[in-house]
């Protein structure tokens, strides 16, 4: 008898039977990814805005910049990450509606701080094995953290990869584009000047940064279960561990109306490496950030970790975003303004330092 295909054989009580291999057996059922990817189209449409030019069926996303303004010399900003290992806590958690929100957030606030409006997102998931239930929960949080962002989720890719990643597995991936007038550029190094102010903007908690740290401690250490009620931060570990990513879109954009685009001097999002590394990056020659310890209060939760695992300030500096998310520098004139359009109750943000100059032609930055 004739088999098309490749085949495999197998013996039974001495009789052989010829097999034909699907990419089902090996471990990819067409099936159960189209019913996964039936799903998506809400979570993208709802996320949508003016720019987007529907296709539906088609290979790549369509956006028109005139779409949302008619604009003169506008110049796309794009950025891309992941979230790294927060991925393992949710896995481990089985808590997957939020880790999206954090996928988005750590993308789009890069896009930020040059001070451009997002304007569509994409995403990449892998999974080791189809997951319509699953994959629907990451993508619901990716379409979450769009309509914060007010971003539209374009497209995006799921790639089903059983020899790569063990069932349950799955890694997550995102890129943002963003635009701006070039003349509106916030790149800090051509804008910040002696004198200026800094503006600190509360963290929502670690975001999706020192997370290999955080699980070494919480769990090898402490030998604390995901269940585990802490009495001092009023939730379970796995709430504090798995708060998502704030998204600042609309603090940034409140902080541009407030003082002008040309007040906004330079943005940092403050992600691994802490406040010291990521300011840095945005200053000039001969200029120097002093950052004063004194003028905000860690959160309860950086202070937990750090008892927890009896780790040296030091490190919980070069770490975690320790409370403070984005940093926006501002001529003085103005600085009030940006605090009070930066600030919410539950959300304030905080006067952090100034900006002077130095002899010296490496930037640097003290926080102390």
């Amino acid at each position: 008898m004739q088999f098309s295909g490749s085949i495999f054989s197998t013996r039974v009580h001495g009789l052989k039977f010829m097999t034909e291999l699907t990419y089902r057996s090996a471990g990819v059922d067409l099936e159960l990814y189209e019913q996964a990817m039936q799903k998506l189209p809400r979570l993208m449409q709802r996320t949508f805005t003016p720019g987007v030019m529907e296709l539906p069926g088609g290979f790549a996303g369509l956006f028109r910049l005139n779409g949302v303004k008619p604009w003169k010399d506008p110049v796309l900003v794009s950025g891309t990450d992941g979230v790294g290992t927060k991925i393992k806590v949710a896995i481990q958690a089985q808590k997957f509606d939020t880790i999206g929100i954090d996928l988005v957030g750590m993308c789009v606030n890069d896009v930020l701080c040059l001070g451009a409006m997002p304007l569509f997102f994409l995403d990449y998931i892998a999974m080791g094995k189809d997951n319509p239930a699953l994959l629907e929960q990451l993508v619901s949080g990716v379409s979450d953290g769009c309509q914060q962002a007010k971003s539209a989720l374009l497209g995006g890719e799921t790639a089903i990869m059983p020899d790569l990643y063990a069932s349950g597995d799955f890694d997550m991936a995102g890129f943002s584009v963003g635009v701006v007038e070039r003349d509106e550029l916030v790149d800090g190094r051509t804008r910040i000047q002696s004198g200026d102010v800094l503006i600190g903007i509360s963290s929502s908690g670690f975001h999706s940064n020192g997370y290999s740290l955080i699980r070494k401690v919480v769990f090898e250490h402490a030998g604390l279960t995901f269940a585990d009620h802490v009495a001092e931060l009023n939730c379970t570990v796995a709430e504090a561990l798995l708060r998502p990513t704030r998204i600042y879109a609309g603090t940034i954009a409140a902080a541009i109306e407030a003082a002008g685009n040309a007040n906004i001097h330079g943005i940092a999002h403050i992600t691994g490496g802490g406040i010291a590394d990521n300011f840095e990056r945005i200053l000039p020659k001969h200029i120097h950030a002093s950052i004063h310890r004194d003028a905000w209060k860690p959160p309860q939760l950086f202070d937990w970790l750090q008892r927890l695992g009896t780790i040296a300030e030091k490190e919980m500096f070069s770490v975690f975003n320790m409370g403070i998310g984005m940093i926006v520098c501002v001529p003085p004139d103005v600085a009030d303004r940006v605090l009070v359009a930066c600030s919410t109750t539950e959300c304030p943000a905080f006067r952090l330092g100034e900006i002077r100059s130095q002899d010296a032609a490496d930037p640097t930055v003290t926080v102390a």
